[in-house]
């Protein structure tokens, strides 16, 4: 509704059904931000921790690699790298509050023994062992923490765009349909009164 409408009582009625229908809406999107602002919070101490975990464990893996560096050099521990996999991790949808998200349903195993690495026993040595666990393990704690991240960065980007929904619905459209609901009704109280006075008058003059 915009205050250029017509003044007439069924821009009026209109209007006054758009504001009931748009404060109704407000109240649902409040409640879904409250509702939102406390799984955010439910999800992020977890995440805080998940976070605070892997620097932790790649502050261990780092450490690891750099003895192993020491102990083999760069072209000396390239080779015990090769070669390379794939992991292939089976993904779920998921939902909270209508934000859309995912988990793992299933995830391949990270951790190896030296057999499964392919590398011959004792070809190695214990700090090129301890630097491929310690990154695997790195490895599972970010496959387990990866889910509560989107889901963190869901949560939020949901909360923001609820909370600007709200206060467009706060700011522009409930005072915008107030103010022509105000302006209607002035100008049709002052036809009314217009209506009263000249049938008055015409009732005045009949009567003489």
């Amino acid at each position: 509704m915009s205050s250029r409408a017509a003044p007439t009582r069924m821009n009026l009625l209109r209007a006054r059904r758009q504001l009931d229908r748009v404060l109704r809406g407000a109240v649902l999107l409040r409640k879904r931000r409250e509702a939102l602002v406390a799984e955010l919070f439910h999800t992020a101490r977890p995440a805080i921790d998940a976070r605070a975990a892997v620097d932790r464990q790649a502050r261990k893996g780092y450490a690891a690699l750099l003895d192993a560096l020491a102990v083999h050099g760069r072209s000396g521990l390239r080779p015990l790298g090769w070669p390379p996999r794939e992991l292939t991790v089976e993904l779920e949808e998921s939902a909270v509050w209508g934000v859309p998200s995912a988990r793992i349903a299933q995830t391949p195993p990270v951790r190896r023994t030296p057999e499964a690495r392919g590398l011959a026993p004792g070809a190695a040595g214990p700090a090129a062992e301890i630097a491929a666990e310690e990154f695997e393990s790195l490895l599972e704690m970010l496959l387990a923490a990866a889910p509560r991240e989107l889901l963190l960065q869901r949560l939020a980007e949901a909360l923001a765009r609820t909370s600007r929904q709200v206060n467009t619905i706060e700011q522009r459209l409930a005072p915008g349909l107030r103010a022509d609901i105000a302006g209607i009704t002035s100008v049709l109280a002052e036809r009314e009164r217009e209506e009263r006075l000249c049938l008055r008058w015409l009732l005045e003059r009949r009567s003489r």
